[in-house]
């Protein structure tokens, strides 16, 4: 049994945080600077420079990426075969907690709108897996684009293409609101909750990346392309390039049933994969 102690898990979620707040994504930086290269509409290439531009002086400076500095996700997945001295919750909030000391605080509670001050609780997702590892992955979510994000409970015989057209409407209805070009996740199937931690999960794949099961691969290919037509553009100014990626998971639902969710991601993706 390997054992590992709550406070390195504090530490490690402290510095990727601090990290990902001022850094964008590599993979969506990259693309981002090939797109900002090959738009031909002035408007457009010049909303993306000033987008590449950011990045580089928040990376440069120390500063933020976005003034929306988000909301924690955490994904961890825990080895059957480890034990984590402490509790998991406590060690991960603590790490957000002194991640976020410089940072803007955005999190209050719902009813009452009272600032937590500390941008804690952060949204824990636990699941376990087979061996002696510990797999962290994770997402400063903004909600200039969270709240753009819908779910849809289908009726089987609407079929898979009512859920195309949702997935590319929901990104048409969203326009600029979202901070595009836009990363689409989506879950496919099991139910209302497994279709939503689906799509949140989908946004952690690398832009460029594409999808082991060829079929989903097929529909992710034929959705961006769609949702690129749509003539958004980055920051709503027009252009070819409304979104860089559409990912896709799926679970097996049931026959009465298809749940499509679909959670939008800004231009700056603030993902992290931590294995200890």
């Amino acid at each position: 049994m390997r054992e590992i102690d709550g406070s390195a898990i504090t530490a490690l979620i402290e510095q990727h945080i601090a990290y990902i707040a001022r850094h964008a994504e590599e993979s969506c930086a990259a693309r981002l600077k090939e797109l900002c290269d090959s738009e031909s509409d002035p408007t457009a290439a010049f909303a993306l420079k000033v987008m590449c531009d950011n990045i580089d002086i928040a990376a440069e400076r120390g500063y933020p990426v976005c003034q929306d500095t988000g909301m924690a996700v955490v994904f961890a997945d825990i080895g059957s075969d480890v034990k984590i001295n402490g509790d998991i919750y406590d060690a991960i909030n603590e790490g957000v907690r002194r991640a976020y000391v410089p940072l803007r605080k955005s999190v209050l509670d719902p009813v009452s709108r009272v600032n937590t001050r500390d941008n804690t609780p952060a949204v824990i997702h636990l699941s376990m897996s087979e061996g002696s590892n510990v797999k962290l992955e994770i997402m400063l979510k903004g909600f200039g684009s969270e709240n753009m994000s819908k779910v849809y409970m289908l009726n089987p015989a609407q079929g898979l293409e009512e859920a195309k057209r949702l997935i590319v409407g929901t990104v048409a209805d969203a326009g600029s609101n979202p901070c595009p070009p836009v990363i689409v996740g989506v879950g496919l199937g099991g139910t209302l909750e497994k279709a939503c931690l689906m799509s949140k999960h989908a946004l952690f794949r690398k832009i460029g990346s594409r999808n082991d099961d060829s079929e989903l691969d097929a529909i992710e290919q034929e959705l961006l392309g769609k949702i690129n037509s749509l003539g958004i553009g980055a920051q709503g100014f027009g252009g070819k390039a409304t979104a860089l990626g559409v990912f896709i998971e799926k679970f097996p639902t049931h026959i009465s049933s298809l749940p499509v969710a679909v959670n939008i991601l800004c231009h700056c993706s603030r993902c992290a994969v931590i294995n200890i």
